[in-house]
């Protein structure tokens, strides 16, 4: 089949996103043109590489087919892949004002990205790009400005959701818009593609209204020591809150965190923040008294440069706490990050800092909908068929279920590369394209499969043995090897056992019959791997180099 849709075919195609959480990459193909939702990252501590993000070979081999990409909000894993990947795909870009300039923030460090055209659409908006007419709808999520993006052909009408939740009293920005929801849903919509991510949740995320409430009684418990409030970055209701909750108990708020800065700086550009006094410098809050300040922080995953990283470790250049401090956070667990969370944690127990969770108290409320909310949107919807996107494959498959249980007669279940047809009364899978990952690694991109990742996978696990022989016309030795091992063994007496077994077995091994040098050097190194096998019970990554000499 050749994957470019005809007049009469409506697809949808993830590339990232389904299977998984993070890397959002969507595509909507019809009358021979493709229509790209979202171009996200998922972020990695494994290997050297920090940055994943979807393949788009299969887009950008065919990019002059796309008409353009519509982000539904600026959260990392629905537009942080763009500085990477605008170059494969060189298309237009649609988002409301505060996505917008939080992607012309990332752009202003690329050589290129002035050649970025990203058109501002505002909330509620509409526009056609290409053969596709988009209607934006407000919803509620942790970041502000989060679009359903209503998506028309003359085939009928996908609902998008992106990331949402239904939060009455969101704090920062317009309630759900379910008007135009249920607009949509007495229309008629063929399909609704949608976030599963707290399918397993029964009952409804919360508002955050009622953090605001808890939070501000929270800090008002610790009347002599310095509070730090650790957050997403991109949660402006929350910052807000951690603000105005310190200006009420007569503290002066300080941002730790490049990323908060741009964050709150981009809030502020786009309208919001406005009842939030100025920001103080960290240095000038160090040198206040501790019941006059509350640091805001980055780190609340415990990745291992943030802010509230360093400052656990001590490592910090300005911040420091001691005893009797306090910090919240004000942070789910994101699933994976249990260990370094664990770590910062600790980090910040043997300072004798206080640390509070939404373990033990109610600070956080989650972005995305549990079960209520889905049927509620379904409800509203009423779509003829479901497509969960955003989770893992259980997700997927619970959200598949409570849709049907719901009354929603057809469901599809994507996998990356599933291209599912969206015909009326045909959810399907019709075929498959490849779908993998590259990884940023230094200041280029590797496809996440390849030899590069392997062989540092390998030497993390198994060491590598590197292995200089100089071997004279009689194919013997001409002086001893030179060995260097490397994630193996310490410098003495074992290393020096070990070399002289290898040098041995070498010895042996070149008074064979070889037909030429290659076949040599195969059964040099496979005797080489089963002595240290033998030895040491590994199985490194052997580099031999062989110098022939008259």
């Amino acid at each position: 089949m050749k994957h470019l849709a005809g007049k009469d075919d409506f697809w949808f195609l993830p590339l990232g996103g389904s299977g998984e959480i993070g890397m959002n990459l969507n595509l909507y193909g019809h009358d021979k043109q493709w229509l790209m939702v979202d171009l996200g990252i998922t972020f990695h501590d494994r290997l050297g590489i920090e940055i994943l993000m979807p393949d788009p070979s299969f887009i950008s081999e065919q990019r002059k087919n796309l008409v353009g990409l519509v982000l539904t909000h600026a959260h990392e894993d629905h537009l942080g892949a763009i500085p990477y990947l605008w170059p494969y795909l060189r298309c237009p870009i649609y988002a409301t004002p505060f996505t917008a300039y939080v992607l012309r923030q990332k752009l202003k460090e690329k050589p290129w990205g002035s050649e970025v055209s990203i058109t501002e659409i505002p909330l509620s908006g509409t526009l056609t790009v290409g053969k596709f007419e988009i209607e934006f709808i407000t919803l509620t999520h942790s970041i502000p400005e989060p679009n359903a993006l209503a998506i028309t052909t003359p085939l009928g009408t996908v609902m998008h959701t992106g990331d949402w939740k239904i939060d009455k009293q969101p704090l920062v920005g317009k309630a759900t818009d379910h008007a135009r929801l249920q607009h949509w849903g007495d229309k008629g919509v063929l399909a609704m593609v949608c976030d599963s991510t707290n399918v397993f949740n029964e009952a409804e995320s919360g508002s955050e209204e009622d953090v605001r409430t808890k939070l501000t009684e929270v800090i008002g418990r610790y009347k002599k020591s310095r509070v730090v409030v650790a957050c997403f970055s991109s949660n402006i209701a929350r910052l807000e809150t951690a603000a105005l909750a310190a200006k009420e108990h007569g503290r002066y708020v300080a941002l730790v965190g490049r990323s908060l800065h741009k964050m709150a700086e981009a809030a502020r550009h786009s309208g919001y923040l406005k009842t939030v006094p100025n920001f103080i410098s960290d240095a000038e809050a160090m040198s206040m008294p501790k019941d006059k300040v509350l640091f805001i922080t980055t780190g609340s995953q415990g990745e291992p440069r943030s802010a509230l990283a360093r400052i656990a470790s001590g490592s910090h250049p300005v911040v420091k706490l001691d005893k009797n401090d306090v910090a919240i956070f004000s942070s789910r667990v994101i699933p994976g990050n249990e260990k370094s969370i664990s770590l910062l944690q600790n980090n910040l127990t043997h300072q004798g800092v206080e640390t509070i969770t939404s373990s033990e108290e109610d600070i956080h409320v989650s972005g995305h909908p549990g079960r209520a909310e889905l049927r509620q949107m379904y409800e509203w919807v009423r779509p003829q068929m479901l497509i969960p996107v955003h989770g893992e494959a259980r997700h997927l498959k619970e959200q598949s279920l409570l849709g049907k249980a719901s009354g929603i007669k057809e469901v599809a279940v994507p996998q990356n590369g599933s291209l599912i047809s969206l015909k009326a009364g045909e959810a399907r899978i019709i075929d498959a394209v490849p779908a993998g990952r590259w990884a940023v690694d230094g200041n280029r991109l590797i496809p996440f499969e390849s030899p590069i990742i392997k062989d540092r996978l390998k030497l993390s696990l198994n060491g590598m043995v590197a292995v200089t022989l100089i071997i004279d016309s009689d194919n013997q030795l001409a002086r001893s090897p030179h060995f260097a091992f490397l994630g193996l063994t310490e410098s003495g007496e074992d290393t020096d056992d070990i070399q002289e077994i290898i040098e041995k077995d070498i010895e042996r091994a070149l008074t064979g019959h070889y037909k030429d040098s290659k076949a040599r050097d195969e059964a040099l190194q496979k005797i080489i791997r089963k002595t240290i096998y033998t030895e040491l019970g590994k199985k490194p990554i052997i580099e031999l180099h062989c110098i022939e000499v008259e």
